[in-house]
């Protein structure tokens, strides 16, 4: 017989809070020392989105204390957090680090609290810990679990993490939700919304018929983190990449794993102008595998496109030239600000009659509905963080690629009259022959004439879950190094465009670098500006005329003794 304390303490009064997790579904990467670990970013703005879709929080000062360590502890009084799991007995500790401002992921505070995963809630108050002097920013939370997450098993818990008020803050209460309820009208009209134009089906059509009829075909999808799998529990078999290859399967194939083959080549926070670089390696293979459906999902990851869609136009061109003349669909992703980039990107899709689907056309407007008026689905329901979506999100994006395959399928095969020669550009097409030069390539157009103190490997690498895999596969190996010294890297290139592909980093001995063309400055290359271990390719040149340059990467004055990765270029020749 359970027995309890013979005088109780009398229950705290409960404070104003809010969440910005609610019964999200959380598990386990598997991390080196044999724990499994789910990391959630607060940062670029993650945590205020969290907030004003999760919490319901609308009043601007509140908002703006979640910016700063310095707001955050005005505002929160505690932190209240719940795990559940299936088994009893197990456990999971709650981390919240704050991202300092001399070192980012090393000088700020990081509290700590073992976390029981019975369901139960346990408060961490922010008086009982010490502060360091240098916060700077809320930067993420980890919730560690003893083990990581067994390949093919389902989410490892459910978390909720709730921030208790200090005296003089009040915050609204939640919005309640109902589940959501794919098989109602509303649902399909919300797919039938999502598709922006079927296009010529031709190429996506006879794809489906061979694969209806035993043949072998394969579906890539090439994008940034959402094609990655962020926010999907597990991020392998939840991510819409893999629910639509499941709908093609139950479409057009044999089963699951049988004539229909699967490619997934997403790499968190980076644009088209790294894709079309990484095409051939990570889509194609390195020529082993000639995708027959390419989805390309680009349209929440070129802002910072140098080129506002010359890259994205690009790699279409890319695509679409090659020799078994693959089906290229467009999808357009949505941030929780219901933003894209459908407008600038769309009129690629119209110029070479693709199939189209947005997911922003599918779930924003019913957002702002009522339930029972046309509302299926709440912003909480569909987004993980501001900017990736739940196994809810990743489900809805994949029913509407679905969507469009089921519409092509019973629809009469259109003409191929894609003659891609004889179609311009309508952004432009600068870089649709460019390929990837890295430390293991081999080209007569290319002569390293010394690797200077650039000579060392990076192996402190973006690492990204490929395929259906959960482990990490590290994105650009065979890279330069440089550790210490003066002497730069220099090549003779034969192109007309040369893009370099670097590391960025967070590390407090990460340095600058300058590329010099023909003796001329082109390019400064900071790898702090992102904050954040990734790859991030720079335009040194383009639109130059083919000949034989000379390119030298040193590193800035004052940095000598500081690192810098060289992991490729993308080059035009």
């Amino acid at each position: 017989m359970m027995v309890g304390p013979k005088a109780p303490k009398d229950p705290e009064k409960k404070r104003s809070g809010f969440c910005i997790m609610r019964n999200k579904q959380i598990s386990g990467s598997a991390q080196a020392n044999g724990t499994g670990v789910q990391f959630i970013y607060l940062n670029d703005g993650r945590m205020v989105s969290s907030a004003q879709i999760v919490g319901n929080i609308s009043d601007e000062s509140m908002l703006g204390l979640l910016t700063t360590t310095e707001g955050f502890r005005r505002l929160v009084h505690s932190i209240g957090v719940s795990v559940e799991m299936d088994s009893a007995g197990k456990k999971a500790v709650f981390e919240f680090q704050m991202y300092g401002k001399s070192d980012m992921y090393g000088s700020g505070t990081t509290l700590r609290m073992e976390v029981p995963a019975d369901g139960m809630e346990y408060v961490l108050n922010l008086s009982d810990h010490d502060w360091s002097d240098d916060d700077d920013i809320p930067g993420q939370i980890r919730f560690v679990f003893d083990e990581p997450q067994k390949d093919g098993a389902a989410a490892q818990a459910l978390a909720t993490v709730k921030f208790y008020l200090n005296d003089g803050f009040t915050a609204p209460e939640p919005e309640e939700e109902e589940q959501v309820d794919f098989a109602c009208g509303a649902y399909q009209e919300m797919l039938r919304k999502s598709l922006v134009q079927t296009g010529n089906n031709a190429r996506l059509k006879a794809a489906i018929e061979r694969a209806k009829r035993g043949e072998d075909i394969t579906i890539a999808f090439i994008g940034g983190s959402i094609t990655q799998g962020a926010g999907a529990v597990p991020i392998n078999t939840k991510c819409y990449a893999w629910k639509t290859f499941e709908g093609l399967c139950s479409l057009a194939g044999k089963g699951v794993d049988e004539n229909i083959h699967y490619v997934k080549a997403g790499v968190g926070g980076t644009p088209s102008e790294l894709g079309m670089i990484r095409y051939e390696r990570d889509v194609c293979r390195d020529g082993k595998v000639a995708p027959d459906i390419v989805i390309v999902e680009f349209s929440v990851n070129d802002e910072g496109d140098e080129t506002k869609g010359v890259c994205y136009e690009s790699l279409v061109r890319k695509i679409l030239a090659a020799e078994n003349k693959p089906a290229v669909i467009l999808l357009f992703a949505v941030f929780a600000n219901d933003w894209n980039l459908q407008e600038r990107l769309g009129v690629v899709g119209e110029r070479y009659q693709l199939p189209m689907v947005s997911t922003r056309d599918c779930v924003v407007e019913q957002f702002y509905q009522k339930s029972g008026e046309g509302k299926v689905v709440t912003k909480n329901q569909f987004f993980y963080d501001c900017f990736h979506p739940t196994n809810i999100g990743h489900q809805i994006m994949a029913d509407g690629l679905v969507y469009l395959m089921r519409e092509a399928d019973r629809s009469p095969m259109d003409e191929d009259t894609l003659d891609l020669a004889s179609v311009p550009a309508v952004i432009g097409g600068a870089f649709e022959q460019v390929w990837l030069y890295d430390r293991s390539s081999e080209a007569e157009t290319v002569r390293i004439l010394s690797a200077g103190d650039f000579a060392e490997t990076d192996d402190e690498l973006q690492g990204v879950e490929m395929d259906r895999d959960l482990t990490q596969t590290k994105e650009f190996p065979y890279n330069w190094k440089h550790m210490k010294g003066e002497k730069p890297f220099v090549m003779e290139i034969c192109c007309t465009g040369l893009v370099m592909v670097n590391k960025d980093s967070g590390a407090p001995d990460a340095g600058c670098a300058q590329v010099f063309v023909d003796g001329e400055a082109v390019l400064s290359v900071d790898p702090k500006v992102n904050g954040w271990t990734h790859c991030n390719p720079l335009i040194c040149f383009q639109n130059r005329e083919r000949r034989t340059w000379r390119v030298e990467v040193r590193m800035q004055p004052g940095d000598e003794d500081k690192e810098f990765t060289i992991l490729g270029f993308g080059v035009v020749s």
